[in-house]
């Protein structure tokens, strides 16, 4: 029978089937809230489904290369990379719920899937050619503060997941970091002067703007725009479902905690 706490769990996390968010974005943090979470939610999409940047990961990733996941929690990410032809894929997450429902699911594929914590990434240097993640990072800034001026806290946690990344990858290798943080704040850690690679962005979505981040190692050129830069969203009209996900409500809790 289950326990007043776990039932508690449950309904914070699902609600008639479709996940919901916790009361505070501060939650993301707690790795014991995305154990409860995989355990009751078979698929959920942070920042929009393939389909929507599917012609962006076609671009920058060929099927010849091996292809790290980061944060895969229970997205559908690697099995439609899969489909599309990538397939030397490595899927990890510090969940090891996550982790034993991906290897269920994806069965008869060839993906391997892994315990792995992004900050202490467990791989050779110069391992793969493409890293990538989908929201992922986006989670280390919960309690940034300031996002101007983050946390030094914060900024530990993001340089350690960045140089580990920077590590692994094989020279001109590429992170891909799917976010919805703007260039100007993500830059300057992007750039830290032990990190090699150059940076470029484009954006998706329709109401939105999330942006997808090529990092290419070894690729460094200077910007004397760097410190000015600013990305002027449009005008927005999000759309009802939009309104309504977990996505925005993330995203106004962070601004929230940075208020």
């Amino acid at each position: 029978m289950a326990t007043a706490r776990e039932e508690d769990s449950a309904a914070a996390i699902q609600k008639g089937g479709v996940a919901v968010p916790p009361a505070t974005a501060l939650a993301y943090l707690d790795p014991t809230y995305w154990d409860e979470r995989f355990s009751r939610e078979e698929h959920y999409e942070w920042f929009k489904g393939y389909s929507h940047f599917r012609h962006l990961i076609l671009h920058h990733i060929n099927p010849n290369s091996s292809v790290l996941e980061l944060g895969c929690g229970n997205s559908h990410l690697s099995q439609e990379m899969y489909r599309d032809g990538i397939t030397d894929i490595t899927c990890t997450d510090l969940s090891p719920v996550a982790v034993h429902n991906m290897r269920n699911t994806i069965l008869s594929k060839g993906i391997k899937v892994m315990v792995a914590d992004m900050l202490d990434l467990p791989f050779g240097t110069e391992t793969f050619d493409v890293v990538i993640e989908k929201g992922s990072m986006d989670v280390l800034f919960v309690d940034s503060g300031d996002p101007w001026n983050p946390r030094p806290e914060a900024v530990s946690k993001v340089m350690s997941m960045l140089q580990g990344v920077h590590r692994v990858l094989k020279p001109e290798g590429i992170f891909i970091s799917i976010s919805f943080s703007q260039p100007h704040f993500r830059r300057p850690l992007f750039e830290a002067p032990e990190l090699t690679w150059s940076m470029e962005y484009e954006t998706f979505g329709d109401g939105f703007h999330y942006f997808f981040y090529t990092l290419k190692k070894g690729r460094r050129v200077s910007s004397e725009k760097a410190s000015v830069e600013r990305f002027e969203l449009p005008s927005i009209s999000l759309l009802q479902d939009e309104l309504e996900g977990e996505d925005y409500i993330f995203r106004t809790n962070i601004d929230d905690l940075e208020s």
